[in-house]
């Protein structure tokens, strides 16, 4: 049987899961929280004051911390380039071969619903505050959705999961250390909408990790290549293509970066750190059955964290100030 049609087999063995990984990682609309619950209430007679207290601390909080929530911000809003490259993957489709639904765009849809919320809150937030250009933002996730992206997994069904396992992390890890500024800031709201929404991504990744660790008892050999495949050429971010209006796509991403490092909220020690977490969530050390080829890319991934760690470690984090149009300076 080909590599190919194994991949299929595993998907299809893992669809037949499908209503149990949804009921145990994902939430139903009505249970969830919504973006209304963590917004002041326009029909509330305090709604202008709530507007009002909000635009006031907003300018406690410094341009590289707004650039920083804005960059997230417009990741999530990124959401339909998301949904439509994880539903050209490889097993997963909207329809099935009996009519019914594929439960595969089952568990998309679901996921992407509750992913949506994220975007929704934070730029209702962003734009009560009255420290961003709104428009800039606008005209940026318009083309981060039109530019689209390659995050280098193809169609292939396990460097995605890969992927998606890693990537829920890193945005967890991100929106927990806004939380955390925005609380020793004072800025209770954002505190809690953040860690809400950090809430909801590490159950994602738990879900995504999940996937993995039943494809690893089915196909461990090129579950493993697949790891090792997407631990060598980096994991690159959903927001790879970020850019102004009059600039090539991928401009900003170096820049901003360079501020989520400055600022505290995602940095080359917490990519190491994911990857020590994922090697031991999958026990990377423990798996068997195994071929020469995925022995070695075993070996790779276990010694990896600690090589990254010593390049991380030389790194200089530059203190340039970078004109972003999202950002309306203080007076």
């Amino acid at each position: 049987m080909s590599l190919q049609n194994i991949r299929l087999e595993v998907m299809l063995t893992l669809e037949k899961s499908i209503d149990t990984f949804v009921e145990k990682f994902l939430i139903t609309p009505e249970k969830i929280w919504q973006p209304t619950d963590f917004l002041p209430n326009s029909q509330s007679d305090k709604f202008i004051e709530e507007i009002k207290e909000i635009r006031e601390i907003s300018k406690e909080l410094d341009d590289d911390f707004w650039t920083v929530l804005v960059g997230d911000t417009i990741t999530e809003e990124a959401l339909p380039t998301y949904e439509s490259w994880l539903l050209d993957v490889e097993g997963i489709s909207q329809t099935s071969n009996n009519g019914g639904d594929n439960g595969w765009a089952k568990w998309i849809r679901a996921w992407t619903s509750e992913e949506n919320r994220h975007g929704d809150v934070l730029n209702k937030y962003i734009y009560l505050s009255g420290r961003v250009n709104m428009r800039e933002v606008e005209i940026t996730t318009q083309h981060l959705i039109a530019d689209g992206m390659d995050i280098g997994t193809g169609q292939d069904p396990y460097k995605n999961f890969v992927y998606t396992s890693f990537q829920e992390l890193a945005t967890y890890i991100s929106h927990n250390n806004v939380a955390k500024i925005a609380r020793k800031n004072g800025h209770t709201l954002l505190a809690k909408m953040s860690k809400i929404i950090a809430g909801d991504e590490m159950r994602h990744h738990l879900a995504y990790t999940e996937f993995v660790k039943q494809i690893f008892k089915y196909d461990p050999s090129e579950m493993m290549l697949a790891f090792q495949y997407m631990m060598k050429h980096k994991i690159v971010m959903p927001a790879f293509h970020l850019r102004h209006s009059s600039d090539e796509k991928g401009t900003l991403f170096g820049q901003f970066s360079t501020v989520a490092q400055r600022a505290g909220v995602y940095t080359g020690f917490d990519y190491v750190d994911i990857i020590k977490k994922l090697n031991a969530v999958w026990d990377i050390d423990k798996i068997t059955g195994l071929n020469d080829e995925a022995e070695k890319a075993r070996e790779y991934l276990l010694k990896l964290p600690e090589r990254m760690h010593r390049i991380t470690e030389r790194i200089v984090v530059p203190d340039t100030k970078y004109p972003f149009k999202w950002i309306n300076p203080l007076h």
